[in-house]
């Protein structure tokens, strides 16, 4: 069996967890603050798997999410232009009155230490522009 390396990224979002589930179990939020998708989410044919579709610099990536569920489980499967898939465990947990988001990003076989921190800093650019969204809103 083989392991990955991994790395657990979290923000502290002031906004009851139910209110961050809500609005991150809609694929038409992933743009708004997930930057690598070049800002469009569809539907996919479900003939065709199904899934949801975005557009990204380095082509269309389909995505498979949990169902939504009590537990405030997001996670997901992304899979890439070259085939390959990529599991993301992402969650919401209460915090206080507030939430926090946790999102584990596996380094892939094969990646560079340099690709890895980059795609790391770019999990924690986007859980922050997440934090700045659902902060801002007066209602999610």
């Amino acid at each position: 069996m083989h392991t990955s390396e991994s790395r657990t990224f979290s923000v502290t979002i002031q906004r009851c967890p139910h209110q961050v589930y809500d609005f991150l179990t809609d694929p038409h939020n992933l743009p708004k603050w997930a930057t690598g998708l070049g800002g469009s989410i569809r539907e996919g044919d479900p003939a065709q798997g199904g899934g949801w579709l975005a557009d990204t610099p380095g082509g269309t990536i389909v995505i498979h999410f949990s169902p939504v569920n009590d537990f405030g489980v997001l996670d997901h499967v992304v899979t890439l232009t070259s085939g390959v898939s990529i599991f993301v465990p992402m969650r919401v947990i209460i915090n206080g009155s507030g939430s926090e988001v946790l999102l584990t990003l596996f380094r892939q076989p094969d990646m560079s230490e340099e690709r890895y921190d980059d795609d790391a800093e770019w999990v924690i650019r986007d859980l922050t522009a997440l934090k700045t969204l659902l902060e801002a809103e007066t209602e999610v």
